[in-house]
């Protein structure tokens, strides 16, 4: 007699703030709502903070002035920063192991690519800056919270994993953007959100056991058809102010409706616990 398997468990993750004007900032703040949202179903919390210095102990101590408070309620939390600013890789990094020492991080940060961010920017990442950023999660035993901006960024994972250089607990985060950025010019980059978009990156990760999860940048992830596919393929999904564009919501609420989806879906959300199980962290 054959046991059906039970449908994996979705990961929420929520981005709180970003450059968000209108999103939590202060460390007081983004403790509060990073406790609401895991309430509300969330099980990793990503955030920035109002500090960019060349002091890697003096940023870590300020994310860790609004961690603290959420790991002191719930220790299994898992909770993970930005970059530093847009310098040198050194400096953009230069937080992450203070942070790991500190034993407030389990997820590092990947950005295995360069990007044109519209108008805005160009993020640039060698791949001398890859490897660092590898060696970091390798390191310190960090899973590593993989940007996916454009089909190279997959590629350049991809490549990773084929030659067994992905540290343990690697996670995809497929970052399509939002009409609503793209209108004024200001924020476009990337495939639409759209189901063939999705079956583009899915197409390139066959035979690749990475999970992954979608989002979108400047825009609602809720007016697209991507959280209903992934919810069907497998995937997770990613929610929150840094990366949303519409009418006001907060940060829980928009957990509250990925939550909502997912129940309604025959999946079940994950715990923090079972979060790390599916990541394989410690």
């Amino acid at each position: 007699m054959t046991t059906a398997t039970a449908p994996t468990p979705v990961i929420v993750e929520v981005a709180i703030n970003g450059g968000n004007p209108d999103a939590p900032r202060s460390p007081d703040e983004i403790a509060e709502c990073a406790i609401a949202c895991i309430e509300a179903g969330a099980a990793i919390v990503h955030n920035h903070i109002d500090l960019v210095d060349d002091d890697g102990d003096k940023v870590a101590a300020r994310y860790c002035e609004g961690w603290d408070p959420v790991l002191a309620r719930y220790p299994d939390a898992l909770l993970y920063p930005t970059i530093n600013g847009v310098g040198p890789v050194e400096s953009r990094f230069c937080h992450i192991e203070p942070l790991a020492a500190r034993g407030a991080l389990r997820i590092g940060i990947v950005d295995p690519g360069s990007v044109n961010l519209g108008a805005r920017f160009a993020y640039v990442n060698s791949g001398s800056d890859i490897e660092q950023q590898v060696a970091l999660c390798e390191r310190f035993g960090l899973a590593p919270s993989l940007a996916v901006f454009e089909a190279g960024f997959l590629r350049a994972a991809r490549s990773y994993w084929r030659a067994g250089r992905l540290p343990a607990g690697a996670m995809l985060r497929f970052y399509f953007g939002g009409d609503v950025a793209e209108a004024d010019g200001g924020f476009w980059f990337g495939l639409p959100p759209t189901e063939p978009s999705l079956d583009a990156y899915l197409a390139m990760l066959e035979g690749i056991p990475l999970p992954w999860s979608v989002a979108v940048l400047g825009g609602d992830l809720f007016a697209s058809d991507l959280p209903a596919l992934a919810l069907e393929l497998g995937g997770h999904l990613r929610v929150g102010l840094e990366d949303y564009a519409g009418p006001p919501r907060t940060n829980e609420e928009l957990v509250a409706q990925a939550v909502a989806l997912v129940e309604a879906s025959g999946r079940r959300v994950a715990t923090d616990a079972e979060t790390a199980a599916l990541l394989g962290l410690p």
